[in-house]
């Protein structure tokens, strides 16, 4: 890779990520682990023929009108792309690449961490200990909801909703799923197609979150779908905060309409709803799904692969615009 492809890199990436950043690109690097500030990012971008960023930075419409005419293409370490205006980015001819499939197993483990934390009462177990309210074992103490014969509803089956129903079918799990299109028969491996959302709403014991955020999709889980769910449901969230309606979780999950939620997502984060602070029957992570050391240099590695590959001519990886 030539050394005179100038590269803008907006986040403190893992430290592998960096070295090859260094090593193969005349690299500017963020002092920082903070986003740029929209001003600030377009200042910087000056001089440099692409921009390495997270989803922190809000690619919109205005930000890559303003861009310098030698920014050329734009690698985001993340699968989502709701930070991004595509439709700008195509009319300006400037090519937009993600890094998908390499975090689909570390987000279904957080996926399923949630469902057995929020599912079998652990912050409230964990609670009771570290507070030394736990004065031994009794018949009926924190009884949870198990996991075994349960219908396990995903809502997004691609690559992470393909890996959390490999993992719910060794604990038993009946795995129903919703996604724009059937899946060919040997990726359902015996998964229950269901064509609405909706309907897939009314078998879910437990929901898992696994779809993409867009604008028809955001705040999806509300009132109306959550009437819907089995009483005492579990609603687990791996993908976006933006696609539960805050307010209605929250109320069912006072009144107990749903059982537990496991969220590793917030709309607004790093801000939470402060309500979900209060409820014991709410287990949070503070978006954690893709943090082990081999995923996020695998992350890094792909987004620098597609670089690689635009800058010797070729088409790049994962390109989304």
């Amino acid at each position: 890779m030539p050394q005179n492809v100038k590269l803008l890199v907006t986040r403190q990436f893992p430290a592998n990520v960096l070295e090859r950043c260094q090593r193969d690109y005349n690299c500017t690097l963020n002092p920082n682990d903070t986003d740029w500030p929209d001003e600030e990012l377009i200042d910087q971008s000056f001089g440099h023929d692409a921009i390495f960023f997270s989803s922190g930075n809000k690619f919109t419409a205005d930000v890559i009108a303003a861009l310098p005419n030698e920014v050329k293409i734009l690698a985001t370490f993340s699968v989502g792309y709701e930070h991004i205006d595509l439709s700008a980015a195509l009319k300006r001819n400037l090519v937009v690449v993600n890094t998908p499939h390499v975090l689909n197993e570390a987000t279904a483990d957080i996926a399923f961490m949630l469902m057995l934390c929020a599912s079998r009462r652990a912050r409230e177990a964990d609670k009771m200990v570290r507070n030394s309210d736990w004065h031994g074992w009794t018949p009926t103490q924190l009884l949870g909801i198990g996991m075994q014969g349960k219908r396990l509803a995903i809502l997004g089956m691609g690559g992470i909703g393909r890996e959390v129903a490999k993992r719910a079918r060794s604990f038993g799990m009946i795995i129903h799923y919703h996604n724009r299109n059937r899946l060919p028969e040997h990726l359902e491996q015996g998964a229950i197609y269901h064509q609405s959302a909706e309907d897939l709403m009314k078998v879910a014991d437990f929901l898992s979150i696994n779809c993409p955020m867009t604008p028809k999709m955001k705040y999806f889980l509300n009132t109306d779908k959550i009437k819907l769910l089995p009483n005492q449901a579990i609603v687990v969230n791996t993908a976006r905060g933006g696609l539960v309606h805050d307010d209605s979780l929250i109320s069912a999950l006072k009144s107990g309409r749903v059982f537990a939620a496991g969220l590793d997502v917030f709309g607004g984060e790093p801000a939470v709803n402060p309500e979900y602070l209060k409820l014991d029957n709410v287990f949070l992570s503070p978006h954690i799904g893709s943090a082990t050391f081999e995923t996020r240099d695998a992350m890094g590695f792909l987004a620098l692969d597609s670089l690689d590959a635009f800058f010797a001519g070729k088409e790049p990886l994962n390109r989304i615009a």
